[in-house]
């Protein structure tokens, strides 16, 4: 599992937090994409899509590889999976607690 540290889930949904960041997943759920690609379908500056990219990088859900003087981009599925684990934990381990009033 990718995801050890309280930082890393945190960099993991933040990365999960922003609209274009969403969107550069879903683009990318398909097959791997060049940046020139995701700025058309995105319809945004190379500098602008940079910022997010970084933050999907750094956050593990976003791999790249260079080719020439391409860089393609794919998603990192086992940081996903650990994120998802993440979160199943809460659901398997908690317990559901009732609500209860503070003393007046």
């Amino acid at each position: 599992m990718q995801v050890t540290s309280p930082d890393s889930v945190f960099l993991g949904f933040h990365a999960l937090s922003d609209a274009i960041r969403i969107n550069v997943i879903e683009l990318l759920r398909d097959r791997e994409l060049c940046v020139c690609e995701l700025c058309d379908a995105l319809g945004v500056t190379q500098s602008k899509l940079s910022f997010h990219l970084k933050t999907l990088k750094e956050a593990g859900l976003v791999r790249s590889r260079q080719e020439g003087r391409w860089i393609y981009y794919s998603l990192n599925l086992q940081q996903f999976v650990a994120l998802e684990q993440y979160l199943a934990e809460f659901r398997r381990f908690s317990a559901i607690m009732p609500s209860r009033s503070c003393p007046d």
